[in-house]
């Protein structure tokens, strides 16, 4: 068997794409390229795929993660290159390398996701700049998260490592931010500009995730 990481992006055209439709997406481009790809055992087989962090619908990538057993050797080479060929616009294979068959799954190495979130406001940077520093000098931030379930209350303030303004015009600016992702909890960046007092962003691209091991840390080129 053989453990291969993919990183690939996801751009403008395919964001409205649910989770489910993107694995089912990657199964046919899979299977027309030819990997040869390992089944699960028992009364179900399916593909060993799996995603990293699912990425929510309405945003953009260039660092998504991928794992994909193989039940025979392949180069990463022919892989990043036969995949391609089958890929649809909005979707494509950035880099491809083998991992260690028994490192642990890929969900749980994922610590936290960097992302670039574009705001439209009619502010000064002075202003902004504040307002970040302001949220992060907190020790708690209450939040109230509706879920189809209920309500779920928690603390966000221990899901935000980082926060800095990157870009600043005059009625849009981008702010970069580091959020926490892992079982303990994972922070969304529409509620943390929800949390400085913003709108709803005008566009979310995430730029990273970083695993339990920092070379396995995979970034926008």
């Amino acid at each position: 068997m053989q453990r291969i990481r993919v990183q690939f992006n996801r751009g403008e055209e395919i964001k409205f794409i649910s989770h489910l439709d993107i694995m089912r997406l990657w199964e046919r481009a899979l299977r027309r390229a030819g990997v040869p790809i390992a089944y699960s055992q028992g009364f179900s087989p399916h593909p060993q795929i799996s995603l990293a962090v699912p990425l929510s619908v309405g945003m953009t990538s260039d660092a998504e993660l991928m794992d994909v057993v193989c039940s025979r050797p392949v180069t990463p080479q022919w892989f990043e290159g036969a995949v391609n060929l089958q890929l649809p616009t909005g979707i494509r294979v950035l880099r491809v390398q083998q991992v260690a068959p028994v490192l642990p799954s890929l969900q749980s190495q994922v610590r936290f996701a960097e992302y670039d979130v574009t705001i439209n406001i009619d502010a000064s940077r002075g202003s902004i700049e504040s307002s970040i520093n302001h949220l992060l000098s907190l020790t708690t931030l209450p939040w109230q998260h509706q879920r189809d379930t209920g309500t779920k209350n928690y603390d966000l303030r221990p899901l935000i490592s980082e926060l800095k303004l990157i870009g600043w015009h005059p009625g849009s600016s981008i702010i970069a931010m580091r959020l926490r992702s892992d079982q303990t909890g994972s922070g969304r960046p529409e509620q943390v500009i929800a949390a400085l007092g913003y709108d709803t962003p005008v566009s979310i691209h995430r730029t990273k995730l970083i695993l339990e091991s920092k070379s396995e840390a995979v970034k926008e080129s």
